[in-house]
């Protein structure tokens, strides 16, 4: 009996952890993110607070408006020193963190960090953070699922729910992120036309220098 009772407190844990329904929420008009109808959200000076606890963790998403006086980005490094330095400043507002499998990702069509942040709790107890970072010229998005070195075995698919849960709207392209892309880089069709043109002419003076020489041996 005793065993019957240990199985189903097992099983109900284990539903308990699992069954948490996450429903989408719109951070703004062209973003949005799944979270437990728990959520609770601020708003502070135009940037926008979206938490919840979970029964493992906890998640948190941030819309931050970009400065208005910012210039646009023009190329792909220039939206990487971008994020380098928003890893930079959360690294250094967490302490005594120290960041780990920093990587480029991609949601939908934009290119996104991804990033894990150790830390350590009063009692010396390891914490995870793990990032999310998407950058566009109007505003920058944060999404964080945190959670205890304890949990780590057990939080994947919390995690993956979550952090897939991220949509974005067709609207938003990659020249929302820097304007110098490989499509504005690639060769017009007008340039094609001249480099052929080019290429003809040029077969033609050496065919017709081949075809004097020719001649002159036959004459």
């Amino acid at each position: 009996m005793k065993k019957l009772i240990i199985i189903f407190g097992i099983l109900f844990s284990v539903n308990a952890v699992f069954g948490q329904a996450l429903k989408p929420v719109k951070v703004d008009s062209l973003v949005s993110v799944s979270l437990p109808s728990s959520y609770s959200k601020k708003d502070t000076l135009g940037q926008q607070l979206f938490s919840a606890n979970t029964d493992l963790g906890y998640m948190i998403t941030i819309r931050q408006p970009n400065a208005k006086g910012n210039q646009p980005l023009k190329k792909e490094n220039d939206l990487n020193s971008v994020l380098k330095k928003y890893i930079q400043g959360i690294q250094s507002q967490s302490g005594n963190g120290s960041t780990q499998n920093i990587r480029d990702t991609t949601i939908g069509t934009l290119k996104a960090k991804a990033f894990n942040l150790l830390t350590k709790d009063a009692s010396g107890d390891s914490q995870y953070r793990n990032f999310v970072l998407l950058y566009t010229k109007d505003a920058t998005y944060t999404f964080e699922f945190g959670y205890a070195d304890a949990r780590k075995d057990i939080v994947k698919d919390e995690a993956r729910s979550f952090f897939g849960s991220i949509r974005l709207s067709p609207e938003l392209q990659r020249t929302d992120q820097y304007t110098e892309t490989r499509a504005s880089k690639g060769i017009s069709t007008n340039s094609i036309f001249e480099v052929g043109g080019g290429v003809l002419v040029l077969f033609l003076l050496i065919w017709l220098i081949f075809r004097k020489r020719d001649n002159s041996e036959f004459a």
